[in-house]
């Protein structure tokens, strides 16, 4: 008596669609956790700038007897070397997060396209997120 084996070279549609379910519900796991992620890091980011803002602001009052910068010529007092003094940055680092992306501008007040409010007379910085 002969058996015959049967030999299939593909796979059903009942396997097709149980992969194509199986690759949705990863997909709808992981592509949340990667926006999220990408969020975070604009944050960490933005905090980092700050914090080296606010560093360069504490050692440039330090070198002119207390005076902080000013709103006016920040960039200037900060990023170009005057008498034997500076430059504390090299230039002033863009806001990573928020509505105003991408801007370097500093100003007393938030508004848009102002990437960091700066109080000169407290020599304190924040973002305007």
């Amino acid at each position: 008596m002969r058996v015959k084996i049967r030999q299939t070279k593909g796979f059903s549609l009942l396997e097709l669609v149980i992969v194509i379910v199986i690759m949705g519900i990863i997909a709808a796991i992981a592509i949340p956790r990667m926006s999220r992620a990408s969020k975070s890091a604009g944050e960490s980011a933005a905090e980092s700038n700050l914090s080296l803002l606010q560093n360069a602001i504490e050692q440039y009052a330090a070198e002119h007897d207390g005076t902080y910068p000013t709103v006016a010529d920040f960039e200037k007092q900060l990023t170009i070397k005057i008498g034997d003094y500076g430059p504390y940055l090299r230039d002033i680092p863009e806001m990573t997060t928020g509505a105003n992306k991408g801007a370097t501008k500093i100003a007393a007040k938030a508004g848009d396209g102002v990437a960091w409010i700066y109080d000169e007379d407290t020599g304190e910085i924040t973002a305007n997120k």
